[in-house]
Formats: structure tokens, C-alpha cells, sequence
């Protein structure tokens, strides 16, 4: 690591944090909550994966069924409300946000193979490039995902007791998580275009260097020549 140039620490230091916050959101139970005024709200709260209600009914009385306590938001049982569980901005939500945690993984995984490659090597280009690339798309996924959660999640249309529900610290913490993604990926992306051009004068240099060499000895053996 202490090999390694200033901006690339920085940027996997932007990365792991951000990593952290992304892991924490995506398990998190509360991307929604209840802001706890109600005496007896029938919405608690809800994450990607977990919704808590507190006996709940379908709102249009299809069925006489009761929801309450905290549950894995696919159980078998909440097969009668997936159409008011799971809404096309909140899959689109769930999606965006799962492909920027896998592309996160993923570069955690290379991050560490990084800093097992020499400089020197022809890998290190081509890995923090990946990084850059791998980073920035996280980010873009995870944006669209907020974004979408952030204009939907706490509308009149969902939950009961829209005017109660606010965005909770999970989804804040999403939202901080895949903001660090975005200067993570470009530093690497930066450090990936200066040693690209590092490299590219060490290689000018070198044949400068024996071009040179060459135009001595042929000087200095026609010189001998005319001898």
C-alpha cells in the first residue's frame, strides 16, 4: 500500500467506505419508516428485502388477511400483496441497487489483487481502468436507484399513512455510499491515464536512447573507415 501513489490510496479509501455504506443499506430494514406520531400505524417500516406492518389489510378488502411483524418481503404469504409490495419503481429500486452492491463487490475483489501487482506489470494499467470503469457504473446504478426511491418511496400512492412516512437512515446511508463511489472511480480512472502516459515516455525515451547509441556506433565506425 505505502508503494502506491497518493491518489490511489485515496481512492481505495473512497471505495472501501463507500463499499461499507452500501453493504449497510442494502441489508438495512429502513429505507421507510413511520415518523412515530401515529398512536397505531399499520406501516412500521421497510427495507429492500424486509417489510414490517402491524395489522395490516389490503386496502381494497380483496382479502380478510392480517399482516404484522417483520417479514422477508418474498414470503410465500405476502403472495396476496405483492401488487402493492412490490411497485415497478421499487423492483426498478431493488435492481439498480443490487447491481451497483455486485460491481462494488467485485471491485473490492480486484482492489486486492491490485495492490499485489507490481508497477511494472502490464496488468496494472488495465486493473485500474477496470476499477474506474467497474466504480463509476456502480454509481450510476445506485444514483438511479436513490433517485427513483427518493422521489417514490414516501408518496401518497404506497404505504398507508403516506404523510407519516419519512426516508429513513438506510436509505441515507445509500445515498452517501454511492456519492463516494463517483470520486473513487474517477481517481482510478486519473491514475490509470498518468501511468498510461508514464509509460508511453519511459518507451519514447528508450528508443530515443538507442536510436541514439546506434547513430554513435555508426558514426564512430565510418570514422574508422576513412582511416
Amino acid at each position: 500500500m505505502a508503494s502506491r501513489s497518493l491518489t490511489v490510496r485515496w481512492a481505495a479509501g473512497l471505495l472501501t467506505l463507500g463499499f461499507l455504506l452500501v453493504l449497510v443499506a442494502f441489508v438495512a430494514p429502513t429505507w421507510l419508516v413511520t415518523d412515530g406520531r401515529l398512536r397505531n400505524p399499520t406501516f412500521i417500516r421497510l427495507g429492500l428485502w424486509e417489510v414490517c406492518f402491524q395489522e395490516f389489510k389490503h386496502p381494497r378488502h380483496w382479502y380478510d388477511t392480517v399482516f404484522s411483524n417483520c417479514w422477508w418481503i418474498f414470503e410465500e404469504e405476502y403472495y396476496i400483496i405483492h401488487d402493492i409490495l412490490l411497485p415497478g419503481f421499487f423492483v426498478a429500486t431493488q435492481f439498480f441497487f443490487t447491481v451497483a452492491f455486485t460491481l462494488c463487490l467485485i471491485a473490492i475483489i480486484l482492489i486486492i489483487l491490485f495492490f499485489k501487482v507490481k508497477k511494472n506489470d502490464d496488468k496494472y494499467i488495465m486493473l485500474l481502468l477496470t476499477l474506474g470503469t467497474l466504480i463509476v457504473g456502480a454509481g450510476f446504478s445506485g444514483l438511479i436507484s436513490v433517485i427513483t426511491f427518493g422521489a417514490r418511496g414516501d408518496g401518497r400512492d404506497w404505504m398507508p399513512n403516506w404523510e407519516h412516512n419519512d426516508h429513513g437512515w438506510g436509505f441515507a446511508l445509500g445515498v452517501i455510499g454511492v456519492l463516494l463511489l463517483f470520486p473513487s472511480g474517477i481517481l482510478f480512472l486519473v491514475e490509470a491515464r498518468v501511468n498510461r502516459y508514464k509509460k508511453l515516455n519511459e518507451i519514447h525515451s528508450r528508443e530515443q536512447s538507442a536510436y541514439t547509441l546506434e547513430e554513435r556506433k555508426v558514426h564512430y565506425v565510418s570514422g574508422h573507415t576513412e582511416i
